[in-house]
């Protein structure tokens, strides 16, 4: 929430859009689930509906500290590229995918369509590189501003920027548009931006 602009929006929506999406009987997966935020949001607002909801994440300490929430979610420790997924009518990444290491990023974008049934919702949402590059960088400055402006210094701002240069790598909308056609979904859309963060909803 301090560094992603835009993040309590996305979070929310998130509730809103898998109430709109979920289908009885089949799973709801948030793969890269972090601390389960968008997962509980969803629950939430399914008010007792018969879905199985599953956080998924690699990080030991964040299924961890999911865990001691009650709740009827399903928590897995385990990397979302080798997961097998069940039947599911809503899946969420949001601010996963960006982690994936290219190579990877349409085979389980791939492997999340094939798992869903006619109709299902991916909301993905990412940290965007933009096309025209003084306008990329203008939005990277404006985040650092944001970052600033949420209480972190200048030196945390640098030490995180060094510490996920060539582990995040953000793409442009078109490219992210193009791969969800190329995995098979019908169709897709950003729905929120902020800055150089963006959410898309696909539909399979």
């Amino acid at each position: 929430q301090r560094s992603v602009p835009g993040y309590s929006t996305v979070v929310r929506m998130s509730g809103i859009l898998g109430e709109q999406y979920a289908q009885e009987g089949t799973h709801i997966y948030d793969l890269g689930c972090s601390l389960g935020e968008s997962i509980r949001s969803v629950e939430n607002a399914l008010n007792g509906r018969n879905c199985n909801l599953v956080g998924v994440d690699n990080s030991p300490a964040m299924i961890s500290k999911a865990r001691e929430v009650e709740s009827g979610i399903t928590w897995h420790l385990a990397d979302v590229t080798t997961l097998p997924l069940e039947q599911s009518s809503v899946v969420i990444m949001n601010f996963t995918l960006q982690f994936i290491p290219l190579e990877q990023r349409l085979p389980l974008l791939t492997k999340i369509r094939e798992a869903m049934v006619p109709g299902g919702l991916l909301i993905l949402s990412e940290k965007l590189t933009l096309p025209d590059p003084d306008m990329d960088v203008l939005m990277i400055d404006l985040h650092h501003d944001y970052k600033r402006s949420q209480g972190y210094t200048g030196l945390e701002i640098a030490q995180k920027r060094d510490a996920i240069e060539n582990v995040l790598i953000p793409e442009t909308a078109e490219t992210h548009t193009q791969r969800l056609k190329s995995a098979g979904f019908s169709r897709s859309s950003i729905w929120f931006q902020c800055l150089n963060f963006a959410s898309f909803i696909a539909i399979a």
